[in-house]
């Protein structure tokens, strides 16, 4: 028996274990007991301090504590505002909490606030502090940001960062903060010029392309560079302009849509036509849902006017940052108008990059061919399809999105949610037509839609053909946006067929001339 360590029995362990914590609770209370009597008293000395360091150095998350460190320091530099000393002592002293927890938001933001108040800040040394710390947590985000932060201050160059990030993705590819920072640095230094909507230059784009390639081939279940393909493919919120236009004077209707919900509202906003008309301020204008004050469609209804001899007139508009925006909108007959702005579903690419891509597409095939379960592999085959040809490849598109529904049930939503926006993204090029002017009907039938996207554009359609489609009751907010629509078909296109077509009966009633074939 001699030698032996005595192992505690489960029971004693516990107890052990319970007696520990409720000595550190006791400590806890009597600290934060006596903080908060000084507090109270306004006693912002150096036992303050002490006695917060005490209860941060176990526990940096308490804000509180925090906020009288920094009234203590402010005491303090009251006789000695050059005392850097003080300063760099409390430096130290986040230090040590940060190793306690390294992604505690607080401990980091008295760090930021320290170096501002600071005489003289030593801000190298910070992004050495940060190039240490993210050698021991590579994916530490809260370290990425105070990077980004302290290497402005020490206007250290992009290029060198730019280095850093590829250096910390070439050590180990899941890291979605340095591709994150990758994606802030690139455009600032490889801005494209010939489109300032892309993200960055066609050669770039090439190279960043091939660095995917190898990151996502390494290891495909990792979702960090796809993620970052994903960007370079530029699938991001479109940029704000008109998307459509329509009047009609003799039902005195009219209906503006956006790409992006506006207030027409604002002071800043202004809307004008290049005819005599006297519904140009936005304040006549009403958006389609009531309880909003951005909407991406709005109407006017009940005015009066009268049309020129003007084939083409232009839609003005300036948005609340000044920024202008126009819209060709032709004669359709005596007494109206209407535009459509052909939508941008997708970058167009030159030739060099979709060689590229179309490799990419390739080896995606080829991996699907040892790993047809992949999904992050079919995501992205179905993601280059649509980047290189979203028209050509869109059955196969479609395929891929529903293979994923079973191979990754848990997002099953998304999932459908991607076949019903590309599936009418088809649709509506095929609709509008190169010339901006929309046919009569448009078809969004047997897609296996599940909601309705793009309602800006439809706000302008006569006719709308949407049977054989899966939609749901929480769909219907969206049928209101049919403005200009006299006959809505809607056979077999619910899940709950009578309930649904009756309440789309009831909420598409106040539409004028409209007409239900279900």
């Amino acid at each position: 028996m001699h030698g032996r360590l005595k192992v505690r029995s489960s029971a004693e362990e516990a107890a052990r274990k319970r007696k520990e914590q409720e000595q550190k609770a006791q400590k806890f209370r009597a600290g934060m007991g006596r903080i908060l009597m000084k507090k109270v008293a306004n006693e912002l000395d150096q036992e303050m301090m002490d006695l917060t360091g005490r209860v941060l150095s176990s526990n940096p998350d308490i804000a509180t504590l925090w906020n009288l460190r920094r009234r203590c320091i402010q005491e303090f530099t009251k006789e000695d505002k050059d005392n850097q000393t003080l300063f760099d002592k409390d430096l130290s002293f986040t230090e040590m909490c940060l190793q306690v927890n390294p992604k505690s938001y607080c401990a980091w933001h008295h760090r930021c606030w320290v170096l501002e108040n600071a005489p003289s800040p030593n801000w190298q040394k910070e992004v050495d502090l940060c190039t240490k710390y993210l050698k021991l947590d590579e994916r530490n985000f809260h370290c990425w940001d105070y990077r980004r932060y302290v290497v402005e201050k020490a206007k250290v160059s992009l290029e060198k960062e730019l280095d850093f990030c590829t250096e910390k993705i070439q050590n180990n590819f899941s890291n979605y903060s340095s591709w994150h920072y990758r994606s802030k640095l690139l455009p600032v230094l490889h801005p494209n010029k010939l489109d300032p909507t892309r993200p960055i230059s066609e050669e770039k784009l090439r190279e960043e392309l091939e660095l995917v390639l190898t990151a996502a081939f390494t290891d495909p279940s990792d979702s960090s560079a796809w993620f970052y393909q994903r960007w370079l493919l530029g699938y991001s919120q479109p940029e704000l302009d008109i998307a459509a236009f329509r009047l009609d004077i003799e039902q005195e209707l009219a209906v503006i849509s956006f790409t992006r919900p506006v207030n027409l509202k604002h002071k800043n906003v202004i809307l004008t036509f290049d005819f005599d008309c006297q519904f140009s301020q936005g304040s006549n204008w009403q958006p389609i849902s009531s309880d909003c004050s951005y909407d991406v469609t709005w109407v006017l209804q009940g005015f009066r006017t009268k049309l020129d001899d003007k084939q083409v007139v232009l839609v003005h508009f300036t948005d609340e940052n000044a920024k202008s925006y126009t819209l060709e909108a032709h004669r359709q007959s005596e007494t109206s108008l209407i535009a459509v702005k052909i939508p941008k579903f997708g970058q167009e690419f030159g030739d060099a990059v979709l060689d590229v891509l179309k490799t990419q597409l390739d080896s995606c095939l080829q991996l699907l061919e040892y790993e047809p379960d992949s999904k992050w592999t079919l995501l992205t085959a179905a993601l280059l399809m649509k980047a290189i040809d979203r028209r050509f490849y869109h059955e196969d598109i479609i395929t891929y999105l529903d293979k994923l529904q079973i191979v990754d049930p848990m997002r099953q939503g998304y999932y459908r949610d991607l076949t019903s926006r590309w599936s009418i993204e088809n649709r509506l090029e095929q609709w509008i037509g190169e010339n901006g002017i929309p046919n009569a009907r448009l078809d969004l039938s047997g897609l296996k839609l599940e909601r309705v996207c793009y309602e800006q554009y439809l706000s302008v359609a006569e006719e709308i053909d949407l049977g054989a489609n899966m939609f749901t009751e929480g769909s219907l907010n969206k049928f209101g946006y049919f403005v200009f629509c006299k006959r809505l078909m809607l056979e077999k296109c619910f899940e709950n067929g009578e309930k649904a077509e009756s309440m789309v009966k009831q909420l598409c009633c106040d539409l004028k001339n409209l007409a239900v074939n279900s």
